[in-house]
């Protein structure tokens, strides 16, 4: 929210362009929404099936720390095309950091995840305030460099993340359930499909056999009528 805000009066400002100009490079940030957010949650996923909790909290500490980075090198890029290939990459650790924390928000307590996503919402609202009381007070690089220095320290505090039943960054385990549902679920329906075949195949044989059973009681009761003509001659003249 703080570059949205701040990114086109930094543009006027620092590079002097136009209003319209500095509108529209500043609009690049917000477009990285698109995708880059769903990006973060998607990273979270899959580190999630292979560390479980510990994966989802290493990717969002690396996306954090990477987002602090490249803020302080955006503020000391000096040209113009550098500045905007900077907040390009900058945007994309930034949305992703956001998807990764919602990946890991129904973990928290599962019944009150409205609440908590409320929360965290809240939360960016709250640090925007308090960054754009730094750019009104403060030089743009000095503002800038306030604000990667909170993020890349805000990353470390993922070490003190401990949720119940799960792993943390650097200690801990997963409790057997959260392990069987980090699993992927694509060996499921796989194995089910395979049952299913055993379950569908088994039927048909039985039919088969039964089929084969029938003709040849069949063909023994054929066979044994074809070979016994006299036993009915003799029949005949018994009964006579």
């Amino acid at each position: 929210l703080t570059m949205n805000n701040a990114a086109a009066l930094y543009f006027k400002d620092e590079f002097n362009q136009s209003t319209e100009s500095a509108a529209a490079i500043a609009s690049i940030f917000g477009w990285m929404n698109l995708f880059a957010r769903g990006m973060g949650g998607y990273f979270s996923d899959r580190a999630n099936a292979r560390l479980g909790m510990r994966g989802r909290l290493w990717v969002q500490t690396i996306l954090l720390a990477c987002e602090g980075s490249l803020i302080l090198v955006f503020a000391n890029t000096g040209t113009l095309a550098g500045a905007i290939v900077v907040m390009i990459f900058f945007s994309l650790f930034v949305q992703a950091a956001e998807g990764s924390s919602y990946g890991i928000v129904p973990y928290i307590d599962p019944p009150c995840t409205g609440s908590i996503s409320g929360i965290v919402g809240a939360g960016g609202n709250v640090g925007a305030v308090g960054f754009g009381l730094a750019f009104r007070q403060l030089p743009y690089r000095e503002a800038f460099a306030i604000m990667g220095c909170t993020i890349i320290a805000s990353s470390f505090t993922s070490i003190f993340v401990h949720i119940k039943g799960h792993s943390g960054l650097l200690c801990g385990k997963e409790s057997p359930e959260e392990q069987y549902r980090a699993r992927p679920q694509s060996a499921g329906p796989q194995k089910g499909a395979a049952e299913m075949d055993c379950v569908t195949e088994a039927p048909e044989d039985s039919l088969l056999s039964s089929e084969d059973a029938d003709s040849q009681s069949q063909s023994k009761t054929n066979e044994s009528i074809e070979t016994d003509p006299e036993s009915e001659q003799s029949d005949g003249v018994i009964e006579v």
